[in-house]
């Protein structure tokens, strides 16, 4: 196992902001080393989490700022 995959058992989860208050549709966030970031589904925390590159974070960011994803 990685040093990144292993940060994600013990990073600390934020609950995204715009995922509003509605729990189906929640998603969440942890800073992990050298600016990666895990994204997580917080009805299944136990589930695989994506690891994102700092460019690639700053690129989903952008797109999703931009509605991209509406």
């Amino acid at each position: 196992m990685d040093d990144l995959t292993q940060e994600l058992h013990t990073a600390h989860w934020r609950k995204s902001t715009l995922s509003g208050d509605d729990a189906s549709n929640c998603v969440e966030i942890a800073d992990l080393s050298h600016g990666h970031r895990g994204i997580r589904d917080s009805k299944n925390p136990t589930a695989p989490a994506l690891i994102l590159t700092p460019t690639a974070w700053n690129t989903f960011i952008t797109r999703v700022k931009n509605g991209h994803f509406d």
